[in-house]
């Protein structure tokens, strides 16, 4: 089920004010992108997947998500997330089917969001992944929100 615009916005802000917190003083991001995983998985009911891929060396690997097992690495450039990272732009894909490159890590994906997340140094450490079984699941909403909690990241 997608959630109409309103909803999803009243999702979000729930979500950034639990990791607001559950962030406040915590320097490690990989315990950051734990809660990250968590809080919005749960934030997100038309959502399947939810989860970072980390930049380590050249290529990004999975970690820490909710949902099914997810492809382990993946390099720069390829897929949904390899676009999101190459680029440094988010990726809204309504048909993942259509996007030149995709990696099927679930034949379940219709549908995906990837936002880069970057240190305070504005260096992209991680993207993070959303898939749905349904197409056109993720939009503007879905955009402006995440790139907004991982701006304050």
């Amino acid at each position: 089920m997608i959630p109409a615009a309103a909803e999803k916005r009243s999702l979000y802000a729930g979500a950034r004010q639990k990791l607001h917190a559950l962030w406040s003083g915590e320097p490690d991001s990989i315990a950051r992108m734990a809660a990250a995983a968590c809080i919005l998985h749960e934030a997100m009911p038309h959502a399947f997947w939810s989860g970072f891929y980390r930049v380590v060396g050249a290529g990004l690997v999975i970690g820490p998500y909710q949902g099914t097992p997810g492809c382990s690495r993946i390099a720069w450039g390829r897929g949904v997330c390899g676009a999101a990272w190459q680029t440094d732009e988010t990726q809204v894909v309504p048909d993942v089917h259509q996007f030149p490159g995709h990696i099927a890590c679930d034949s379940r994906a219709e549908s995906e969001i990837v936002v880069p997340v970057r240190d305070r140094r504005g260096t992209i450490i991680a993207v993070f992944d959303v898939d749905s079984a349904e197409k056109c699941a993720f939009d503007e909403v879905d955009r402006e929100e995440l790139e907004a909690i991982f701006s304050a990241w």
